[in-house]
């Protein structure tokens, strides 16, 4: 019987799946993040034919020695910057991901901080609950009207896609779009104009949305010098991974009306956040919560079953990462 540990709690449909392909499979007892050594040692109990992991799981070659018989390391995220791709792909050792778990979740919720940045509704929250709401008032909390408006994207992929498809059927808005792939589909259906640099999005969008793996050339790409190219009536949004924005030029630009605000998911040192981050009233923040629903919660735990089943059978992941 091939042998699978998962590194933490994740929806039972995985675990179904693993079982009913013939794997015995061990949960983390510990409903946190393992720290490497605690990683190791749980590695070191049994010949692992496979691991099921966290984005918050460093797997390195350190890792990998500890699990000589571990055949895949499949990642229960979209993003698999936890990964040492050019380890795994040495060693002959499969690295997958979960493209598709959660995607449409994720662009959802990009839209979810733009709009409450816009219609200013956590700052309107916090006024009516602290008593201050006398009575309609019309120069109160005044937001943005986004028809018209020109939506900045930084990665076109699948969550890029969905996001400029809501921009131009929902709210009839311009995009503008930056990838190292041009996206014809995002072209034609949802009349997105490719722009050749990042630069160049920068500088037109009202509101620019990063949906972006986190390499080394992608972390603090937006950065102070980007920021200043930014209209001083733009907005940020992010929910790919934290490190792609220094998140200290961000604040400092936030301060300093450099960009009207930012809505962010993600954070460049989770769970920790920039020094002056959570007192600026410009932003929207949320913890890592983006792809955060039942359905996608529930796709991402198949798709990372799959990908182990299928080699533990012989094959290769649907969804190698090298």
């Amino acid at each position: 019987m091939k042998s699978v540990f998962i590194t933490r709690k994740i929806p039972e449909l995985g675990v179904t799946i693993l079982k009913a392909n013939g794997c015995e499979v061990d949960v983390s007892p510990y409903d946190r993040p393992l720290s490497k050594m605690e990683l190791i040692a749980a590695l070191k109990v049994k010949p692992y034919d496979a691991v099921l992991a966290l984005l918050t799981d460093k797997i390195d070659a350190e890792v990998m020695d500890a699990a000589p018989t571990v055949k895949i390391f499949a990642d229960y995220t979209i993003g698999f910057d936890n990964f040492d791709i050019a380890e795994g792909k040495k060693r002959g050792v499969y690295m997958s991901n979960a493209p598709g778990g959660g995607a449409d979740r994720v662009a959802e919720h990009a839209w979810a901080l733009l709009l409450a940045l816009t219609c200013r509704v956590v700052e309107g929250d916090k006024f009516i609950r602290s008593g201050k709401y006398v009575g309609w008032d019309p120069m109160l909390l005044p937001g943005i009207k986004l028809a018209g408006k020109t939506l900045g994207l930084i990665g076109a992929g699948r969550i890029g896609t969905e996001v400029a498809r809501i921009a131009s059927k929902g709210f009839g808005m311009r995009v503008a779009y930056h990838d190292i792939v041009r996206n014809q589909k995002i072209e034609s259906l949802h009349g997105a104009s490719y722009w050749p640099t990042m630069d160049d999005v920068l500088k037109q969008a009202d509101v620019v949305s990063l949906h972006v793996p986190l390499t080394p050339e992608t972390q603090h790409f937006i950065c102070e010098k980007r920021l200043k190219l930014m209209k001083p009536t733009a907005y940020l949004i992010n929910t790919s991974r934290g490190p792609v924005v220094d998140e200290a030029a961000l604040v400092a630009a936030l301060k300093a009306g450099t960009i009207t605000g930012a809505g962010l998911d993600v954070f460049e040192n989770e769970p920790a956040m920039a020094p002056g981050l959570a007192g600026l009233s410009n932003v929207v923040l949320t913890p890592h919560i983006a792809s955060a629903s039942l359905d996608a919660r529930d796709d991402m735990a198949r798709i990372s079953a799959q990908n182990i089943v299928d080699v533990l059978a012989g094959g290769k992941p649907r969804n190698n990462v090298w």
